[in-house]
């Protein structure tokens, strides 16, 4: 086995395809012999670390995702020990395996994660990977006492609730097998419920109270858009003199001079439409998760975090308030999906845009963002 595991090592950059190398791995998965895809990832982490060419990161992508998304004895912990051995080079793995090892494997074939040589960023993912997929990880044997361990909390995604919430719905996610992957994307209005602008509607003074701090939280399921991809984001906050009535949101919007509607309701098409608020929710997680045109997202665990800090800022929330209140205040507010032809939307695949105004009708925040490949 080692022979053939250093040929493959020695031989892989030389190849035009690996399809082969794929199909050595099939083999011998197939004659039980997972350890050999992990011996062989490890093997070419080791020989080309960083620096490794189109040939290393395909192959050792089929390894993980075969181990990951194949049911049979020791998959799991031979996907674990992969993993485990690039650590150190890339945190992404983490998020990445835990996605894989989620959609395909069933939560009591996990628990060795909760048990091995898995890190502390793969077990918390891992938790609410599964969470977004309704495991209930707080009844699994071999999850339950990691997960409700306090010792955790101080991570970022222990503020998650350890079961889906009435506004998370059933959440669409990607289908992962060993030479691919696949994912919704719920982006723009809802074709139903729409909100028609009328100029002679009367539209309240306003006065813009974005903050920095605002801006940030608003936009973090859309944030990778920008930083990995070549989104652009457009995210503030307006207090209003008196309560805004829903047949005057269009003309509202329109009149607030955001960059993302300049020139729209013209001759430039406009629409506005009601949305409930899971519907807000699928949407930000969605741009959170899978990413905008050239990258993959934040993965599940913290494409539900991101997901939920965007609600909170949006809705009004108070940084720091449990999921319960953030989730309570946004099913007050009144929730709006909005696009327009304008020169600042992309128009490719990847367009968000939504409003939330306040229960006392006083508040209005907006998030809107476009990215292209």
């Amino acid at each position: 086995m080692a022979d053939q595991i250093q040929k493959i090592v020695t031989e892989l950059p030389d190849l035009e395809n690996v399809t082969g190398v794929w199909a050595v791995a099939d083999d011998r998965l197939a004659r039980g012999d997972a350890a050999f895809l992990a011996d062989l990832g490890i093997a070419l982490a080791g020989a080309y670390g960083s620096d490794a060419g189109w040939q290393y990161r395909s192959v050792f992508d089929y390894l993980l995702r075969l181990l990951a998304t194949t049911s049979g004895p020791g998959n799991v912990a031979q996907a674990l020990r992969l993993v485990s051995s690039l650590e150190a080079a890339d945190k992404r793995l983490d998020r990445y395996a835990a996605s894989l090892l989620a959609s395909s494997q069933p939560p009591e074939e996990l628990a060795v994660a909760f048990t091995g040589s898995a890190t502390e960023e793969l077990r918390a993912c891992l938790v609410h990977e599964l969470v977004l997929r309704g495991a209930h990880v707080t009844e699994t044997p071999g999850i339950t006492g990691w997960a409700m361990s306090p010792h955790w909390r101080h991570h970022p995604l222990g503020w998650l609730p350890l079961a889906l919430s009435d506004v998370e719905g059933q959440p669409d996610l990607p289908r992962h097998s060993a030479r691919g992957g696949s994912h919704s994307m719920p982006y723009g209005p809802s074709a139903n419920h729409n909100v028609r602008g009328d100029a002679g509607v009367h539209v309240p003074s306003v006065e813009e109270t974005t903050t920095e701090a605002a801006a940030k939280g608003i936009g973090a399921a859309v944030a990778n858009w920008a930083e990995e991809s070549n989104g652009r984001i457009e995210a503030r906050v307006f207090d209003l003199a008196v309560p805004l009535e829903a047949e005057s949101v269009p003309s509202m919007l329109l009149g607030l001079g955001l960059e993302c509607l300049k020139g729209a309701g013209k001759k430039t098409a406009f629409s506005v439409a009601a949305c409930p608020t899971d519907q807000a929710w699928r949407v930000l997680f969605a741009a959170a998760s899978t990413g905008g045109a050239y990258n993959s997202g934040t993965r599940g665990a913290y494409g539900r975090l991101a997901a939920w800090q965007s609600l909170a800022g949006l809705s009004g929330t108070a940084e720091g308030d449990p999921a319960e209140e953030v989730e309570a205040r946004a099913r007050e507010c009144a929730w709006y999906g909005f696009g327009a032809d304008t020169k600042w939307f992309e128009r490719v695949a990847w367009d968000v845009g939504l409003a939330a105004v306040s229960p006392e009708r006083r508040r209005l925040a907006m998030l809107a963002a476009t990215d292209t490949d």
